[in-house]
């Protein structure tokens, strides 16, 4: 999700108890330790609340001439059983919180890589990272620490408003009409401090994902002589989240600030009210003493209910984008045969592709790429599909792999609606080659064994020697266990190409997708590539999306598309003759032979 104006994010924003019920969602697992924390909190709290009332009783024997020695010790036991109940609470707390965001990261990690590609594609990525970690770190406070310090500061400025009351209720009135004036006050800053959280958060996400783009194409940057610009768009992200997030501080600012006007407006006028009661004899003076105690004592509970408030206020701006996240459409969870997941099921024998009737858009305000696409591959062989750039080619690999939905028409794997098929069944039967063939940062081995992590060291082997990366290896540093670079930086585009090759095959296939596949090699790799992808073509079925001629004139069939429909289904040789779009392509070297 890129940036947001503010009335649209004010639009977005979840109701008050819709925030609720989704705050207490990360909330409930951990209740118990929460629970915990709050007890220990509140003994200590309570501690605290005897120590007025054992100053006054101390003063009044001052005033008789009584010993004090127990008094004075019954003080500093409580004021050392206070802190250390409230530091063990602490930490039960903090250790609860942190149990929050790893729950709450966990899940939206693994909802995330579940993501249909349709969403993916709505959403900048380093926007939707941005939820995964400033935003449960706002959601931490919020789930614990606000709930807790809401919970022993009620509790606690109840039991105190009690006490006061028992010692005087002229001066308890007192302190409560310039503590509601103050609190109305702050009641009215809090939503402002909801809605510049939010907006501080939107330009973090907008600065995660000027970062990932940037060093996703690092080189082109440097190339371009974009530096200057692109630090530019990345400030001014910068800057809005800094302005958002000073006026967030501002508010919070004047609610802190107001708390502590009140707590001294509030002792001045009971220092004035009560120094008059005193002169009058209807209180003694211990009773005014032990009520300003009191009073400096309820100033912890009131902040902690107004620094509460305010994580809440963050804390909802956070669950209105991790909700987001949530509510997007993900792809169905096989929860039957998990341990299938990446299972090739080569003793099957290579898998049929059929497309009855398919129309596809990628959305609903995109013209559409296909219209009735209608073909079918026999099980085993090599097929290749040529036509014009945006003929829909790589589409038709895209909807195999069930990355999106068709809006018409069935796509057949053995037979079978790839609907019915279950996700890992499907794509553990297939090897998918991507058009610009990526390699994730890493060791070569990793990225070998990336679809098929049970590959033996002679699958390995086997594999490399297949593909003609095996004096690559030979030549590494450490081999197999060397690393790759970010994307693949330290490799060739050629060599990415072979390992993206290598690492489909590795995985026994039962359908292998090339979309391009040999487009980035001379003419010595890509003829040994044409080889292994021959070889492959016993015992696989194999789509391959192809530009040139050395490529095209060895499959068993050519699909020809163009403007998402196919024109002609045939040979090589047979199209040359029957279709004029093939016969164009090939003569103006569209299908450009090998160098």
């Amino acid at each position: 999700m890129t940036a947001t104006d503010p009335s649209a994010a004010d639009t977005a924003r979840l109701t008050a108890p819709k925030t609720f019920q989704a705050l207490y969602a990360h909330f409930r697992p951990h209740r118990r330790a929460v629970a915990l924390a709050a007890l220990l909190t509140l003994i200590g709290a309570g501690s605290g609340l005897l120590q007025p009332l054992a100053t006054k009783v101390l003063v009044d024997r001052l005033g008789s001439g009584e010993t004090i020695s127990r008094i004075l010790l019954a003080l500093t036991a409580l004021v050392a059983l206070g802190a250390v109940l409230q530091a063990l609470g602490a930490y039960v707390l903090e250790r609860t919180a942190e149990s929050v965001v790893l729950a709450a990261r966990r899940t939206l990690v693994g909802r995330l890589l579940r993501l249909r590609l349709t969403e993916v594609e709505r959403h900048q990525p380093g926007d939707l990272m941005s939820r995964v970690t400033s935003d449960t770190t706002l959601l931490r406070a919020v789930t614990t620490q606000a709930l807790v310090n809401g919970a022993t500061g009620v509790v606690t400025l109840v039991a105190a408003i009690v006490m006061m009351a028992l010692m005087d209720a002229v001066l308890l009135g007192v302190t409560l009409a310039v503590g509601v004036l103050i609190g109305g006050a702050v009641g009215l800053v809090m939503p402002r401090i909801a809605r510049a959280t939010e907006r501080a958060q939107e330009a973090v996400g907008e600065v995660s994902s000027v970062l990932e783009r940037i060093f996703g194409a690092l080189r082109t940057v440097k190339a371009s002589g974009a530096e200057q610009r692109e630090n530019a768009v990345a400030d001014a992200a910068l800057q809005r989240s800094w302005r958002h997030g000073v006026t967030s501080a501002k508010w919070e600012a004047v609610a802190e600030g107001s708390v502590g006007l009140a707590m001294q407006l509030s002792f001045l006028a009971v220092l004035g009210v009560g120094g008059a009661r005193v002169a009058s004899g209807a209180i003694p003076v211990s009773t005014l003493i032990a009520f300003l105690l009191y009073l400096f004592y309820v100033i912890e509970p009131v902040e902690r209910l107004v620094q509460a408030a305010s994580a809440y206020q963050e804390g909802s701006a956070a669950i209105t984008r991790i909700d987001e996240v949530e509510r997007l459409e993900t792809e169905p969870l096989d929860q039957e045969h998990p341990e299938r997941a990446g299972a090739s099921a080569a003793a099957d024998g290579p898998a049929s592709v059929r497309f009855e009737d398919v129309s596809f858009r990628y959305r609903d305000d995109l013209p559409p790429v296909h219209h009735q696409v209608d073909f079918e591959v026999r099980s085993g062989g090599m097929t290749a599909f040529v036509g014009p750039s945006g003929a829909g080619k790589s589409t038709v690999f895209a909807l195999i792999e069930r990355f999106y939905e068709t809006a018409g028409g069935r796509v057949l794997v053995d037979g079978k609606d790839v609907r019915d098929w279950s996700l890992p069944e499907l794509r553990g039967a297939i090897g998918y080659v991507e058009q610009d063939t990526p390699v994730l940062a890493g060791t070569l081995r990793e990225n070998l064994v990336f679809a098929a992590p049970d590959a033996t060291d002679q699958d390995i082997h086997d594999v490399l020697v297949r593909a003609k990366l095996d004096t690559l290896v030979d030549r590494l540093p450490q081999g197999l266990e060397t690393p790759v670079g970010h994307r693949g930086t330290k490799l060739s585009g050629g060599e990415r190409q072979r390992i993206a090759i290598a690492r489909a095959l590795l995985r026994k296939p039962r359908l292998l997708l090339l979309d391009e596949a040999t487009s980035q090699l001379d003419a010595v790799n890509e003829s040994a590539v044409r080889d292994v992808i021959t070889h492959a073509a016993r015992t696989t079925t194999v789509l391959v999306v192809a530009h040139r001629l050395s490529t095209v004139t060895h499959a068993d069939r050519i699909v020809v598309m163009d403007a998402g429909r196919v024109r002609a289904v045939g040979t090589h040789t047979e199209l040359l003759d029957q279709d004029s779009l093939y016969a164009r392509l090939a003569a103006t070297q569209f299908l450009a032979p090998a160098p």
